[in-house]
């Protein structure tokens, strides 16, 4: 395939030497005359290891050429990659001025060509710029429609410095945000050799899936660091810690708390969350991202009570009440903590779960609902029919299987649904709303 790679930077050159090794014809485009000369010698515009090898072999081959042309290099290939810089404004936003500088020369090309053109963005942009920005101009500079006269794809880069030729070669995954199907397939058959799950989606899927990747290593990075200063403060070794912690690939390594909803909750999280930010202060160690954890779950818990109240309706059923299915725990349950802010602010609640029963709960479970919701048997009703017909919202709290069929159930009409657990196929629906979808 012939493509052309806009910006030579550290993206756009590595995936120029990949491109040419498996094959590909690549033109490189930069403003930098000196980068443009120095690959054309067959040389690399930055130090990573085995890149120079392979823009040498491409330069040889006559696979990588590099030009200041953007026009040339639209015209004369079938796909363009947008891989410039998107640097950090003083305020923290993107600076996108040469995404729309290069999404305008690309437009002005396209404007000229006959055959369907393909335009991919590996640079990494917010979700919503391809849509409001990079479409816009390119459809304003060539007087052509996207997903029509030509495709729109965001292909995001997940390589890292020092190692970014076995990244490119062995990737955990290669995503696809596409417009169109047409779009996409270009890149489908770039990345076909490769070892690796090809994962297609929507154009701000994708671009939300790279942020949330590189702010996930940001956070472990972080999270480990405090960790290790509270360990190394009372005499462990916190690397010994955490290679312990990473071997358990079942819940410490895994997807299992990787899906968002609502607040975590039971008698361990918080109060070992509580503990451990207590000892870091007596130790006097700033720990800025463990004391974020409680703060952040609980305006979880507040974000679902505005949901509720905005949908404007006064009879809620909520569907379990203990902090997660198949317990009958409420200790710290969010479920109780939402409860009581609707029955606070006179909401008529109505209260399933069926391994709550009033009458069996003893103990420090039983002091706990007494001090939070003292007229909890009021509330529980044993029938879940019933406890449905009440309400005008229905909250999935917990995720008991039969709660599924709740959501699946067309009998509803006029109720509207509000799943906090993750059983709704899809995204928010006329009457069927989740608390992160």
């Amino acid at each position: 395939m012939m493509i052309s790679i806009l910006g030579l930077g550290y993206v756009g050159a590595v995936c120029a030497a990949c491109l040419s090794k498996r094959g590909h014809t690549v033109v490189g485009v930069d403003v930098a005359q000196t980068k443009i000369d120095i690959i054309n010698q067959g040389r690399s515009p930055i130090v990573e290891p085995g890149l120079e090898t392979l823009i040498q072999e491409g330069v040889r081959n006559h696979r990588i050429t590099a030009t200041t042309n953007v026009r040339q290099a639209v015209l004369e290939s079938d796909l363009s990659m947008i891989c410039v810089g998107t640097p950090s404004k003083a305020n923290g936003d993107l600076d996108l001025t040469f995404v729309r500088t290069v999404c305008q020369q690309i437009g002005d090309a396209l404007r000229d060509k006959a055959t369907r053109h393909t335009v991919v963005v590996r640079s990494t942009v917010l979700p919503g710029t391809i849509r409001d920005v990079v479409i816009p101009a390119l459809e304003h500079a060539s007087g052509k429609k996207a997903g029509v006269d030509f495709g729109v794809a965001m292909n995001p880069e997940f390589l890292r410095e020092s190692s970014a030729i076995a990244d490119y070669e062995n990737p955990p995954m290669t995503v696809i945000g596409e417009l169109d199907d047409a779009s996409g397939a270009p890149l489908v058959e770039i990345y076909q050799e490769l070892d690796a799950p090809l994962i297609r989606r929507p154009i701000e899927v994708a671009e939300m899936i790279k942020y949330t990747c590189n702010v996930w290593h940001a956070t472990k990075v972080a999270f480990a660091n405090e960790i290790g200063n509270i360990s190394k403060a009372v005499g462990i070794d916190g690397r010994d810690v955490m290679n312990v912690v990473c071997q358990d690939t079942e819940l410490n390594i895994s997807r299992y708390y990787m899906r968002p909803g609502f607040a975590f909750g039971g008698s361990c999280l918080p109060k070992d969350v509580r503990a451990l930010t207590y000892r870091a202060r007596q130790l006097d160690l700033p720990q800025p991202l463990l004391n974020s954890l409680m703060p952040s779950n609980a305006l979880q818990v507040q974000l679902a009570v505005d949901r509720i109240i905005g949908f404007g309706k006064r009879k809620i059923s909520l569907l379990g009440l203990s902090f997660k299915s198949g317990t009958d725990d409420l200790r710290e349950s969010p479920l109780v903590e939402l409860a009581e802010r609707l029955i606070g602010k006179g909401y008529e609640l109505k209260l399933y779960d069926a391994n709550v029963q009033y009458a069996r709960i003893h103990g420090s479970n039983r002091d706990y609902i007494e001090s939070r919701i003292p007229h909890l048997s009021s509330l529980l009703d044993d029938s879940l029919d019933a406890v449905i017909d009440h309400g005008e919202v229905i909250v999935i709290g917990n995720g008991e299987k039969i709660f599924q069929s709740v959501v699946d159930s067309q009998e509803h009409t006029g109720k509207r649904l509000f799943d906090l657990v993750g059983f709704m196929d899809g995204v928010t629906g006329q009457d069927q709303e989740g608390v992160c979808w």
